[in-house]
């Protein structure tokens, strides 16, 4: 008896709707049959609010997650970076995809360099990350809201003529074929990315074997699992469930030594004071490098990074509630 084909659920943007087609192309290749359904998310219907001031940290994964628990689909595909770090009971991470480019991209109207932004430069973001991080290490800059897909964000930045840049995951540039705007890769000591920026990610209700199975066999890329288990578990121990100016990066230290290494950061809103640090440690496994991640967060925690977190979640309080 042939399988029914697995219904596989996604954000209509552009580049969600190109994630999931590279997903479903891998599912076809290991002989499973797939259909997509497009769905609409709170971060789609409230494009005038900025992020993190909508009341959740789900807000591009809530109305997906409903259909894969109510049975509607069987399989969905997020960017990791906008996953929760604790799923809804019901649901598990069925699989990550290999990581491409976790880096941040600086776009301007034509090339752009971060060596050549001059004093006072308009830059857009929708990210508390990214604007804390610029903030940081240039206080001169002016950082301003922006929302909207990637092709809405270009099309603002090249109409608004006071504006100097923006700043993109360059991934997602480079998956829909614009990395031609890409100005600079902005290095670690600058930007430090998103946990789990660059890679895929496939959830699965609890207990169905054949979804969860069809998807790891054909999309998990287990080295990638482990380096962002690292990064999700720094992000779980410093969140407390709201936005927050927290970005790390994890990866295998050269020489085939199997040790990872961790670096995080945590920065005030306004760019003032900033924390980081750097753990590395044998991670053979997403358990172990969970570990990894924890024990960076509470040396953080105790470094300044708790008063930092204090003060942010007073500032950003939820301005509306989820539809």
């Amino acid at each position: 008896m042939t399988a029914a084909p697995l219904r596989v659920g996604t954000r209509g943007s552009a580049l969600a709707l190109w994630q999931t087609e590279q997903v479903r192309a891998r599912l076809s290749a290991a002989g499973r049959a797939t259909e997509r359904l497009e769905i609409r998310t709170t971060g789609d219907l409230v494009q005038q609010v900025p992020l993190s001031r909508i009341g959740s940290r789900a807000i591009f994964t809530r109305q997906i997650d409903d259909a894969l628990l109510e049975g509607r689909i069987d399989l969905a595909v997020h960017s990791l970076k906008d996953l929760p770090t604790t799923l809804p009971e019901g649901m598990v991470l069925a699989a990550v995809a290999e990581r491409d480019d976790p880096r941040d991209a600086l776009v301007g109207r034509g090339p752009l360099a971060w060596r050549d932004l001059p004093r006072g430069a308009t830059l857009a973001t929708s990210s508390l990350r990214r604007r804390a991080q610029l903030l940081h290490v240039r206080p001169d800059l002016r950082v301003v809201d922006i929302r909207g897909n990637v092709d809405t964000r270009l099309a603002k930045l090249d109409r608004n003529g006071e504006w100097t840049g923006l700043l993109l995951a360059a991934a997602g540039l480079v998956r829909l074929g614009l990395d031609g705007r890409i100005g600079e890769r902005l290095p670690a000591e600058v930007m430090l990315p998103a946990p789990g920026q660059g890679a895929l990610a496939v959830t699965a209700r609890a207990g169905d074997e054949q979804a969860i199975a069809a998807a790891r066999n054909a999309v998990h890329h287990a080295s990638t699992a482990v380096a962002v288990a690292a990064e999700r578990a720094f992000l779980r121990r410093l969140e407390g469930g709201c936005q927050v100016p927290v970005a790390a990066l994890a990866g295998p230290v050269p020489g085939g030594t199997g040790v990872l290494e961790l670096r995080g950061r945590v920065v005030s809103l306004g760019g003032e004071r900033a924390v980081e640090g750097v753990e590395r440690g044998n991670a053979g496994d997403e358990s172990s490098a969970e570990l990894l991640g924890v024990r960076l967060a509470d040396r953080l925690l105790g470094d300044g990074g708790a008063e930092i977190l204090a003060q942010v979640r007073t500032a950003t309080g939820p301005a509306v509630s989820e539809p």
